[in-house]
């Protein structure tokens, strides 16, 4: 049968998964009584990735066209995942590149185009949601453009074909339709696939020869090795050479053979070059390794994968409300908890500091927050210090990374998001108003400075602002370490939080908990309107007597700030720890003893 390897490409919320929900059920992959029929976002089955609406993993699907099978690779759109972007595009031949027809090209679109021109990928370009009230194809198609003269590797990268698409409706066309209400499939989609993404090389004869791009695990047969064979072909209880990328070899057997069917997995006896399978009995397999021919050993190059930008420490709770909500509660637990994750989670990085504690490295904030979520989803109760930016030596001199930010933002707001971004030293590289009443702003800004930066510009825009960030480069740090955050409101005692004590916590700045809350010593239960940390007694009542006031007013509180985990991760100091678990996101100080944290700061001083 003829194969076609097409991944799907875009920023997040260009419409990826949805186009592939239309791909999947137009091909009649499922019966019409089927329950995927009626479903959207079908690839996306991770409950994070349905309740955020990105990509968070990368996932293969195949359909059939004409007696052609099509291998599809859903990747993520946002730059924190991707590591999976890099190691799965490497299993196409081709890209379908997806830009929003009123939002144009965003950081991430530039980020996945750039890897597919690099891997040299026949890119087909999609303007999607050409229905969209402020759509503007024309516009967009000339910033794409632009895009592909900026990162194209030769000229015959800058010739690629247009299509427009409505993909929540199932709709797509060879030419900007006059009416996007004209009745139409996604059939232009499928014959661009056939007619312009090239078919993979197939040379069966030749030893076999695959790159490890994902792996995948189940109790039943235990560890997939996925990816695309490169040449040759494999059969059931073949003997291959597991190569890995230290070096070493090891001897494998395969003992069950998967290619995609639709959404499935379905067992073959043999498989051949060009096709993308799935290996059970490689039992020692990473990603990046070899598994070649046992008796004609030759090693591919893995994909170099970005190294991380982020580190935080991780380790089990020590508040006084551990082993309340959690079942996981040890640091044996947590460390196998992590080493699970550093099989398939190839962008994350791990070591143990010289004090002992647990450190994990990632690509961004969302990427090690996914994470973080996971945990406390999967009943782990954890403490996790303020991240730091990792900081390189390069030539003798102390770099450290920085990001390029676009924030969309309704125009009257321009002036504040200018202030805060000038309080974090970025700098302005451009400004436009893509439609009218909305200011698209483009600035640099090192990673060390843009922490917490979404929850601040939501605050800052009431609700507004959209921010993307992609990562530009390493330049030298610098010597500005000016506090951006001022300081905090704190529990000043154990017990639960009732209005009366929380009017006074109220008064001295926005607060993160309402009446009924269980608070802690040392908590921190609110944001100070001024630099320094304050303590407030929240749990205290108000003495009773049997004389009531004339006229005594109800207490009457102001409306509190729910902070997410994100907006935790960004918001914690050094002397600060975030605690995590099954039911809470709290935020402490790591000395809650008032009298020893205020010896500590003495000291410091």
């Amino acid at each position: 049968m003829e194969l076609r390897n097409v991944a799907i490409i875009a920023h997040v919320d260009h419409g990826k998964t949805t186009l592939v929900d239309g791909l999947l059920k137009q091909s009649h992959v499922f019966r019409e009584n089927e329950a995927y029929m009626n479903q959207d976002l079908i690839l996306d089955s991770n409950d994070q990735e349905r309740e955020r609406g990105i990509t968070i993993f990368a996932k293969n699907a195949s359909i059939e066209y004409k007696g052609i099978k099509i291998n599809i690779v859903d990747t993520p759109g946002h730059a924190d995942f991707s590591g999976e972007v890099e190691r799965t595009l490497n299993m196409a031949d081709g890209a379908i590149l997806l830009v929003d027809a009123q939002e144009g090209p965003m950081p991430q679109t530039k980020f996945v185009l750039r890897k597919a021109l690099e891997l040299g990928l026949k890119i087909i370009v999609l303007i999607n949601k050409i229905d969209k009230k402020d759509a503007r194809p024309e516009v967009v198609l000339k910033k794409v453009d632009d895009l592909f003269l900026e990162l194209a590797i030769n000229d015959a990268q800058l010739d690629f074909p247009v299509l427009y698409a409505i993909g929540r409706d199932g709709k797509a066309w060879n030419e900007l339709p006059e009416l996007v209400e004209s009745p139409s499939n996604l059939e232009p989609i499928f014959e661009a696939i056939l007619k312009y993404i090239p078919e993979p090389k197939i040379d069966n004869e030749a030893p076999f020869q695959m790159l490890i791009s994902s792996l995948d695990w189940d109790t039943y047969k235990g560890k997939y090795a996925i990816g695309r064979i490169k040449r040759g072909k494999i059969s059931q209880g073949q003997k291959v050479a597991l190569m890995k990328t230290d070096g070493t070899v090891v001897s494998q057997i395969v003992d069950k053979i998967f290619v995609n069917s639709g959404l499935k997995r379905v067992e073959v006896m043999e498989a051949f070059s060009g096709d993308v399978i799935a290996l059970t009995g490689i039992k020692e397999s990473d990603i990046g390794d070899t598994v070649s021919d046992f008796d004609n050993q030759e090693k591919l190059e893995a994909t170099k994968i970005g190294e991380p930008t982020l580190s935080i420490s991780i380790g089990p709770n020590t508040s006084p409300f551990m082993g309340k909500e959690g079942s996981l509660l040890t640091s044996r637990q947590i460390l196998e908890r992590i080493e699970d994750e550093l099989q398939t989670n190839v962008a994350m990085r791990f070591h143990i500091s010289e004090n002992g504690q647990y450190i994990i490295s990632g690509r961004g904030e969302l990427h090690l927050c996914v994470f973080l979520e996971t945990l406390s989803r999967e009943g782990f109760e954890l403490e996790v210090g303020k991240p730091k930016v990792i900081k390189k030596i390069i030539d003798g001199v102390e770099m450290e990374p920085y990001e390029e930010v676009m924030i969309d933002v309704s125009t009257e707001y321009v002036g504040a998001i200018n202030g805060e971004m000038g309080k974090r030293k970025a700098v302005l590289l451009s400004q436009e108003e893509p439609i009218t009443g909305v200011t698209r702003l483009l600035f640099e800004i090192s990673t060390r400075n843009a922490l917490g930066l979404r929850s601040t510009l939501l605050t800052l825009s009431k609700g507004t602002a959209s921010a993307n960030s992609n990562f530009l480069r390493y330049d030298r740090a610098s010597t500005d370490s000016r506090n951006i955050r001022k300081g905090v409101v704190i529990a000043f005692e154990t017990g639960k939080a009732v209005a009366y004590g929380l009017q006074a916590a109220h008064s001295k700045g926005e607060v993160f908990i309402i009446p009924q809350t269980d608070v802690y010593a040392g908590m921190i239960i609110g944001a100070n309107s001024r630099d320094d940390d304050i303590e407030v007694n929240v749990c205290k009542t108000k003495h009773l007597t049997n004389m009531r006031s004339k006229g005594e007013d109800p207490i009457v509180l102001n409306a509190v700030i729910k902070m997410n985990l994100e907006q935790c991760f960004g918001f914690i100091e050094d002397d600060e720890l975030l605690e995590i678990t099954p039911k809470n996101i709290r935020m402490r100080k790591k000395i809650l003893d008032p009298v020893q944290r205020a010896k500590a700061n003495k000291r410091k001083q």
